[in-house]
This record gives C-alpha cells, sequence and structure tokens, in this order.
C-alpha cells in the first residue's frame, strides 16, 4: 500500500452500549453470584474502550497495525475501531505559512532580501504521514529553496541603462512571480501530499548594504524620465507658440530672435525653479 486509502468506520454509539452492557453485566454477576468469570465482561469492556476515537471536521485519522498502513477515516463524527490500531491525527485545514526574510541574488546579482506567503494543507494523508519525516517541516524548509531559486530567475527590477529590458521583474510583475512561485512550490511539495491554494511574495527590498545605492539609482531614472517628458512637451509648446505667432502674424521674428524667443522660452519651461521675468519696455532691438 503506498497510496491513500479512504475506509468507514464503525458509529461508536453502538458500541458505547456494547461496553456499558459488558460492564454492567460483569458488576451484577460478581455482586450477585460472586463468581470470578463475571471478570470476563469487564476484560472485555476495557479492551474495547481503547477503539473509541473522534473526528472533528477537516481532520482525518490514519490508522495502522502494527506498522501496516490501514486506511485513513475523513468522515467527522464519534467512531470505533480495532483497539490495536494506532489512530495518527492529521488535519486537513488550510495552514498560513509565512517564511522568514531572507537575503539572496538575484538574476543579477544584487543582493535582495525576501520573504513568501503560503497557504496550504494536506491532500493526501499517506503521503504526508509517511513519504516524508514531518510534513510541516518539509513545508518550511521547501518554501525557503523555491523563494531562493525564484528570486535567482529574475531580477529585482529594470533600469533603462542595463542595455535590455527584462519582461518580468520581481517587483513589478507581481502576478507572473506569484504563478511561477506556486508552480515551484506545487512541485516540490507534491511528494508530501501538500496542495498549494496560493503563494506570493510577502516581502521585497534590497538588502541594506545596497539599499541607499540603488535608492538613489531609482531616484536618478525617475527624474531622467521626467525631465524627458518635460523636455518633449516644453519642445512642443514652443513649436505651437512659434507657429501660431506666424500664422496671425502678431509679430516678425528673424532666425535671431527665433533663436532667443526659443531659449528663453526653454529655460522658463523646463527649469525647476519659477523664473523672475524681466520686462523689455524698449524696442525689440534693445
Amino acid at each position: 500500500m503506498n497510496q491513500e486509502k479512504i475506509i468507514k468506520s464503525t458509529s461508536g454509539y453502538l458500541w458505547v452500549v456494547i461496553f456499558i452492557v459488558f460492564i454492567a453485566i460483569g458488576i451484577f454477576g460478581i455482586s450477585e453470584y460472586n463468581s470470578p468469570w463475571f471478570i470476563i465482561p469487564i476484560v472485555l469492556g476495557i479492551i474495547i474502550l481503547p477503539g473509541f476515537f473522534l473526528i472533528n471536521p477537516n481532520t482525518a485519522k490514519v490508522l495502522l497495525l502494527f506498522g501496516k498502513y490501514i486506511g485513513t477515516v475523513k468522515d467527522n463524527g464519534f467512531f470505533w475501531a480495532n483497539p490495536f490500531y494506532i489512530k495518527n491525527s492529521i488535519s486537513l485545514r488550510a495552514h498560513n505559512f509565512d517564511s522568514e526574510r531572507v537575503k539572496v541574488n538575484d538574476k543579477l546579482g544584487n543582493p535582495i532580501m525576501i520573504s513568501t506567503i503560503l497557504v496550504w494543507r494536506v491532500k493526501d494523508t499517506f503521503k504526508a504521514a509517511f513519504d516524508v519525516d514531518n510534513f510541516e517541516s518539509f513545508v518550511r524548509v521547501q518554501s525557503d529553496a523555491a523563494v531562493r531559486k525564484l528570486a535567482s530567475l529574475y531580477p529585482y527590477d529594470n533600469f533603462e541603462d542595463d542595455g535590455k529590458a527584462e519582461e518580468i521583474t520581481l517587483r513589478a510583475s507581481v502576478n507572473e512571480v506569484s504563478d511561477a512561485l506556486e508552480v515551484e512550490l506545487s512541485e516540490r511539495l507534491a511528494m508530501a501530499g501538500i496542495e498549494v491554494l496560493e503563494a506570493r511574495i510577502g516581502y521585497l527590498a534590497y538588502a541594506q548594504e545596497i539599499a541607499n545605492a540603488m535608492l538613489k539609482r531609482q531616484q536618478a531614472t525617475a527624474i531622467i524620465a521626467a525631465r524627458h517628458k518635460i523636455v518633449e512637451g516644453a519642445v512642443s509648446m514652443v513649436e505651437m507658440a512659434l507657429d501660431r505667432l506666424s500664422k496671425r502674424n502678431i509679430v516678425n521674428l528673424d532666425e535671431e530672435r527665433k533663436a532667443a524667443m526659443v531659449s528663453n522660452l526653454m529655460v522658463v519651461l523646463c527649469s525647476d525653479k519659477d523664473t523672475t521675468p524681466i520686462i523689455n519696455t524698449g524696442t525689440l532691438n534693445h
């Protein structure tokens, strides 16, 4: 037997009646007839007693007889089975596991701190009980190994100066990374009869020794992107201003004055500080 076997067990209430009958016969016979033979029903009642067991909802009992796997009872209620069975309880409820933060290197070699949040439950009680030594410890160790492998497959983030852009990153591609982590954990935990319900990154950050440098790099990238948008918008506005002045014949500008106007407008539009205007009360030639 190398797979889970679901069995039905006898109702415990029937055996409670039998237990009471045996004990009552024994006590009544000893007290009334003073015969040692009435000790036998009492002994039988005592033998019956260890066979009772209770199964709560979302809990299973794995039954063993002298090292042999008999089966698993998953029905909840009050039952009785062979008193010589060893009855091991296994919870079928969903478990929530938040791993410790571990330091690993991402695809680009940058040290990062990462942890995972895993929701799992036992699906196959035979594998959970006999294929691994301790399935809860197995989940913890394999989760740590899976998140280390995942971190090495993707970069933390993309930077324009890297020369090539990664389609999936740990920081930006949350859904893709979570799906990859779930697949990796499902493969690792299948041998222990564990079903992965959900897996995602719980914590993600650069390691302390490079956090400040990477923060400055991110800020520089954001500033460059913002400046690019500002310059693009400023050029469009200057072009629009020159075009409208020319179409409406408001003022005729030669190339030198156009250049001066373009220079002034670009300074005003691209500056990150408020500009101070200078009013020319003379002619255009001054």
